[in-house]
This record gives C-alpha cells, structure tokens and sequence, in this order.
C-alpha cells in the first residue's frame, strides 16, 4: 500500500489539553495519524511514514531555518511510537490507543532531490531521527539505481510513472544496479495517461512486466508499492488508482487483478527462466518457489505484451524437487480489447 500521511506537524501553543496541545488544525492531524496507523495495523500493513524535510514541489526552507521542522518530525514518530508515559505518546493514549505503533520505516521528503536545500535538510532530519530511532529505516528520495547516493540512507525511493510500452521496458531496471549501498523501494509505479485510461488491461501487462523485473531483482529492490491504491469515484483527480469506490460499492481495475498474481512473491525464492519463442522480445517472465503447509509450490507467471498469440518453451532452473503437473492450473488475465476497463457494472 502507499498512501501519504503520518506526519504531524505543528507550530505554536503546546499545553497539556489536546486542544491546546494541537490547536485545531493539530488535533485533524493527530486524528489523522491516528486513523491512518490504525487502518494499517488492522489490516496488517506495513507502518511506514513521510516525513516533510521543508519542501515541496514550490517552495523551500533553508538549512539554517529547518530545526522547528525536524522537532515536529520527532514528536510526530513520539506520538506514533513513544511510552505512554512520554509527552507525545500519552496524547496518543488519551485518543484511545496506549500500545505505540510499530514504525519501521521513514521516508524524508517526497520528489525533493536536487533541490537548492535538499542535501542540508535531508542530513539534519537523518541524523536527529538516527539518534532518537535508531532501528528505523530512513528512505532517501534520490534514486540511487543508477549511481551511488552522495548521502547516508537505508534504502532509496524510485517512482515511475509513464507509458505501457516504456514501463514494459523497464524491466531491467535493476539487472545492472550496485549489490552494495543502500536497497530500492519502488513505492509509486503505474502505467498512466494516453494508454491508461482509468486502468486498462494494457496498462497491467505492461505493469506485471516490469513486476517481473522487480522480482529477478528482489536481492536490491526491497519493496514495491502500486500507487494510488484508492480512489472515490465522486472525486477522481488521478488516473488510474488500483480500487475504484463509491458510498456502497468497489471494483478493482485491471492492474489490482494483476497484483494478485504476485501475492506470493514476498518471501519466495527466485529461479533463473529462459523463454525460447520468435516473439521473445514482447515477453517477459518470472518463476518462483514457496512452501506452505510443508508443500512446495511453483509458479511461473508470463506476460505476453504484444498483439500476436504465441509458442514458446520455457526453462526454469534451480528447481529442488521434481514438477507433478497433478493439479496444476494456468490463470489468464486477457481481454478482446487491451484498452478494456473494469466499472461498476462489469467489476471483473
């Protein structure tokens, strides 16, 4: 999942009333922090936060005026993860949640790198969240696939929105990036615009491709993440999201489908796979193995981007066991037209 939030930042009054504490526009953030941690921890997900580090896409603090900025930052990880005894976290136990959320992640600014104050702001919120956290994971936004950050960091944020043809491309994104240095987080892939509509069959292919990449390539790439993943449908100001909703009703578009083809990838082991087909260039593959309940299990997932049914053989090597084909299934995502789209009334 990706989704934005976790942040608190406020400045001004700090008394012991929440009100005060907060002040209005600070109690909706601390409500939202809230709500955002608890929607992850009830479902199971991934407790990670965005810290802001003075920029956006128009604007920037300087080095020399940041320090208030970092401060809000260490009280809002105080309010997620601190003792119920501490400042911050008892105002998280009085809104009815003593135990701290277990924030594993951080990631400091969002598409800020190579700004004018990025390198000075980035390395006063490391090191202060180092120093008061340090078994969180700090997330630089510089991509770090193609040459080595110029900054400490855990792992590197990689965003990629484009085209199908171009994403379906990418797949060797990572065949040639360092082993050593900090991991990959893909936190925002998607195919969007021309080619996207509000998420078609096209789009997914090129999307499972590049998914395909991320695998063979899971020693570096360390998280992925579909973004966005919700969208009302009331208020669609971004095309394509994963689940599309309304008041009483959901769908998933073409590219949620596809991501349950990798649902067990996290954790799984890798194998080398060879395709042999006069169409190779317009296919992509992968081949995984897991256990579960003491059985191992393949699966060999193959996306055919071009517009011409095809045959191939494949290689898959590595393999502990032998294959019982007993029982084996093959699930085909496909449709008449690849820019067809799921809605309401035709949901799968």
């Amino acid at each position: 999942m990706h989704s934005g939030g976790g942040n608190l930042l406020v400045h001004g009054k700090r008394g012991l009333d929440t009100s005060e504490m907060f002040g209005i526009t600070g109690l909706m953030m601390a409500l939202d922090i809230m709500s955002f941690f608890s929607f992850l921890k009830t479902w199971g997900l991934l407790q990670s936060g965005y810290s802001t580090m003075g920029i956006s896409h128009n604007d920037e603090v300087s080095t020399a005026a940041i320090a208030p900025f970092v401060k809000d930052v260490l009280d809002s990880l105080e309010f997620a993860r601190g003792s119920a005894n501490s400042t911050w976290g008892s105002v998280r136990a009085a809104m009815g949640h003593p135990e701290p959320f277990p924030v594993k992640y951080v990631a400091i600014g969002n598409e800020d790198c190579g700004k004018k104050y990025y390198l000075g702001n980035y390395l006063k919120f490391y090191n202060a969240i180092r120093e008061s956290y340090p078994d969180i994971q700090m997330i630089s936004n510089c991509d770090g696939s193609s040459k080595p950050l110029d900054h400490p960091a855990d792992l590197y944020d990689f965003h990629v929105y484009t085209d199908s043809k171009t994403l379906f491309n990418m797949k060797g994104t990572f065949d040639k990036t360092s082993r050593t240095g900090p991991k990959a987080f893909v936190s925002e892939y998607a195919v969007w615009r021309t080619d996207a509509g509000r998420g078609s069959l096209l789009g997914s292919l090129a999307e499972a491709a590049f998914l395909t990449g991320l695998e063979k390539n899971s020693d570096i790439v360390q998280m992925a993440s579909y973004a966005p993943l919700f969208v009302n449908d009331n208020d669609q100001t971004w095309n394509p999201d994963a689940i599309v909703f309304n008041s009483w009703q959901q769908y998933g578009t073409p590219s949620y489908w596809m991501q349950k083809f990798f649902r067990e990838s996290s954790g799984a082991m890798i194998h080398p796979i060879t395709i042999s087909s006069s169409y190779s260039g317009s296919l992509a593959a992968s081949a995984i193995t897991w256990q579960d309940s003491g059985n191992s299990f393949l699966k060999v997932k193959i996306v055919n981007f071009g517009s011409d049914t095809v045959s191939l053989t494949i290689s898959v090597s590595g393999l502990q066991a032998s294959i019982n084909a007993l029982g084996s299934n093959a699930t085909v995502l496909t449709s008449s037209n690849v820019k067809d789209e799921n809605s309401f009334s035709n949901p799968n």
